[in-house]
């Protein structure tokens, strides 16, 4: 048997990848669901000039709407019927989850298990809908509103009808989105919503590369800002990883005791605190709430007749101020918001209680919480700290050099890490497969003897 292990643990490569029947189907399912999303975001909404849209686009890139097109993977740019990308689920489970921790019943009904996260997912799901139509329609209304060189509109036929088509078109697209999302995260590898984000930013990678390239031959960047770009996206990758492998260990002691003859337990064990808890969360959910007004403010024509609308497109542009100063308080808050969602303190306390461990010097119950809860505050104020500097400080460089935001800290950070997560779980798929290979080959030597 101990052979067994010791061969399990050595082999765990690509042969053993070559043989894990289900983990291929998991992939080749995830690979498919992405190509599809590939494959929508070149389906263009119908109603719209593509080449008058193309060029309002250049006359307003440069903000926002580069920002967005980077989340929908360039579907805004083609504005295709996944403009909007999946980017109305997240605001919606933003809120969803706002209001699950301060509605009393939305709470309770949380506690019911996977009953009432069910529920809840509906709940999430509906308001998806809601969010999705009313910027649906704003995006509508914006496009009649925006004239490209010339005066001509990129809509062709403005009215109520193309209103209403675009609203069910785009509406549609995105539940699309959410579905495929859904199943990638039940049938495939990885989380869903995560991996169409990345594979949107992924996609724009070789352009942005390119652009790049096309700046340096044509003078706009020397050589030796491309290397320090080249160098500063390397030293901020590595930076991610290193932080995101980070851990704080609370040791965790057990109890002796008396089973029959036998003294068992006594074990000491620890408890791995992440260091970023919250993973990319906070910065999507930042970039989805900023997203949001400036959305509003720049289809809708408000800001040009509203001087504070005005003020607010201008100052919450991509580099200003303002725009950096909100999107770091964001990214803390919801750091801490999302933190106190995923690790409760008083439950894992009662549930060590339970299970007879505690931690060396605290007594159980309260006290452990309180020291939990203490470690975990302590921890988050570098989780979110971490996370202010690597989506602030390389997107601030770069909005001095004009450069694509596929370069900048919140694009790295969704892009690393998930490529972390979904790469533990193609891991963790691989040892669940040796282990049930071993339990089958250690059967049949069994039934030999």
């Amino acid at each position: 048997m101990s052979s067994d292990i010791e061969q399990f643990a050595s082999n765990l490569n690509f042969s053993a990848f070559s043989k894990a029947t289900e983990l291929k189907k998991r992939l080749w399912f995830t690979l498919g669901a992405l190509l599809v999303f590939r494959i929508g975001t070149f389906i263009p909404l119908p109603g719209i000039d593509p080449q008058i849209w193309q060029s309002i686009f250049q006359q307003h890139s440069g903000g926002v709407l580069d920002m967005f097109n980077m989340f929908s993977g360039g579907a805004l740019k083609r504005m295709s019927i996944f403009a909007l990308n999946i980017m109305p689920y997240i605001s919606a489970s933003i809120i969803i989850q706002i209001l699950t921790s301060m509605n009393p019943q939305l709470e309770a009904l949380k506690k019911e298990g996977e009953a009432g996260r069910q529920k809840i997912n509906q709940y999430t799901r509906y308001f998806t809908i809601l969010l999705a139509a009313l910027q649906a329609y704003g995006l509508a209304a914006g496009l009649e509103h925006m004239q490209g060189p010339g005066g001509m509109s990129a809509v062709i036929d403005p009215g109520i009808f193309f209103r209403i088509t675009t609203v069910i078109t785009i509406v549609g697209g995105t539940i699309f989105l959410m579905w495929i999302g859904e199943q990638i995260t039940a049938r495939g590898v990885g989380n869903g919503q995560s991996l169409i984000i990345f594979a949107g930013i992924v996609s724009r990678i070789p352009s942005a590369v390119g652009a790049v390239l096309a700046l340096g031959q044509q003078g706009a960047l020397s050589p030796l800002t491309i290397l320090g770009i080249i160098v500063m996206v390397i030293v901020v990758v590595g930076f991610i990883v290193f932080m995101e492998r980070a851990y704080r260990r609370i040791i965790l002691q057990y109890p002796k005791r008396m089973v029959g003859n036998r003294m068992s337990g006594g074990d000491s064990s620890h408890m791995p605190l992440k260091l970023n808890t919250s993973g990319v969360i906070p910065p999507i959910f930042a970039s989805s709430l900023l997203l949001l007004p400036l959305t509003i403010v720049n289809f809708s024509g408000i800001g040009k007749n509203s001087s504070i609308m005005d003020w607010m497109s201008r100052n919450l542009q991509h580099g200003q101020p303002l725009y950096m100063f909100s999107y770091g308080f964001l990214i803390v808050f919801f750091t801490f918001f999302y933190t106190a969602i995923v690790f409760n303190p008083d439950e894992t306390a009662d549930n060590l209680r339970k299970y007879g461990g505690f931690i060396p010097g605290y007594r159980p119950g309260q006290a452990t919480a309180d020291y939990m809860d203490y470690v975990l505050t302590r921890i988050t104020v570098i989780g979110s700290a971490y996370l202010v500097v690597v989506c602030l400080l390389p997107e601030f460089l770069i909005s001095k050099f004009s450069l694509p935001f596929y370069f900048g800290g919140t694009s790295l950070l969704i892009t690393v890490v998930v490529m972390m997560d979904t790469v533990a779980q193609i891991h963790s798929h691989l040892i669940a497969h040796q282990y049930e290979g071993l339990i089958k080959k250690t059967k049949l030597r069994g039934s030999r003897k």
